[in-house]
């Protein structure tokens, strides 16, 4: 017992209930009950990448994040969106409830695409970044995640479906499903639950 004791106050072995990043701060809550019920924290790990998966971009990602881009906005804090599948649509945004002059967006692909997140998570001076990157390999995403942490930013990248097989850093993945619906994939800190979560107006 007390070998087992030494080796976990080492830090050499990871406690699957420790918690999410206590050292970067609390979780940020993602606005959709259901979902921080079984996040760990309470809501999206901070400090980190989530990863946000599907058969296509537009797929039901911003009604997902609709909740903490406004939230963030409100209080007057920038969020960017790198290369978004199309030009974002200003009354939904507002709809949404999201301050528009906190919106930054960045129309650029390949790997200018990539720099520019690399560089937003990297500045420290953003709330939340949102990235499309089809193309990130699991190299490109361990960068990505080690910006983020150094910039202690909260971070969304959407990729294709076919990346679920490839090993990732990110912290959480999600994929998306049709009709407002999710399926955890990874849970640091936390157990993936064997079932959808419904992730729509009043969920």
């Amino acid at each position: 017992m007390n070998g087992l004791k030494a080796l976990l106050d080492s830090r050499q072995v990871w406690r699957a209930q420790a918690g999410v990043d206590s050292d970067r701060g609390e979780a940020v809550a993602s606005g959709h009950a259901q979902l921080d019920a079984i996040l760990p924290g309470g809501g999206w790990p901070p400090a980190a990448i989530s990863e946000l998966l599907s058969t296509g971009a537009g797929n039901g990602e911003l009604a997902l994040l609709w909740p903490v881009l406004s939230r963030m906005t409100r209080e007057g804090r920038p969020i960017v969106l790198v290369s978004p599948p199309g030009v974002p649509y200003p009354a939904a945004w507002r709809q949404a409830g999201v301050a528009l002059e906190q919106c930054h967006w960045l129309d650029v692909q390949g790997r200018e695409a990539l720099w520019a997140t690399e560089q937003c998570l990297r500045a420290g001076c953003c709330a939340v970044v949102v990235a499309w990157l089809p193309q990130a390999d699991s190299r490109l995403m361990r960068r990505l995640q080690v910006a983020a942490a150094s910039g202690d930013t909260l971070a969304f990248v959407h990729r294709p479906l076919a990346k679920v097989p490839e090993a990732s850093p990110a912290p959480l993945r999600i994929r998306l499903h049709r009709h407002a619906e999710l399926e955890i994939l990874k849970c640091r800190g936390g157990f993936a639950p064997a079932r959808r979560i419904a992730f729509g107006a009043g969920a």
